[in-house]
């Protein structure tokens, strides 16, 4: 996995911070993760997305989109629907979405004057 911050553009923009406790169910969750990821890269409106789990299984994504079309479309994409399909059926305990406007964004490290 990456370490990574990502940079976004200036605001405002949209983030879905999607939290969440996986299941014991393992089987094909990385490889759907893992389309996801690319499938949510092409798609209009997409910025960037970051993504920390800990050994317990509760994990934040947070993706970056444009606008709320942009959250829309992906929303609606047929593979998405799938794979939010699988994850409620068997990959995830339980989980919150929450959507965000970016009003302000900043980068550090920061001195003691800011």
């Amino acid at each position: 996995m990456s370490r990574r911050l990502v940079r976004t553009p200036e605001p405002p923009y949209l983030a879905v911070i999607f939290t969440s406790v996986r299941s014991e169910d393992e089987a094909g969750y990385l490889e759907v993760a893992g389309e996801m990821e690319r499938l949510a890269a092409e798609q209009d409106g997409y910025l960037d997305h970051e993504v920390t789990r800990n050994r317990d299984g509760m994990g934040i994504t947070i993706s970056y989109w444009r606008d709320e079309e942009a959250i829309s479309a992906w929303r609606a994409n047929a593979k998405h629907r799938l794979a939010r399909k699988l994850g409620n059926e068997r990959w995830y305990d339980e989980y919150e979405m929450r959507i965000a406007r970016v009003e302000r964004a900043y980068s550090g490290p920061r001195t003691l004057e800011d």
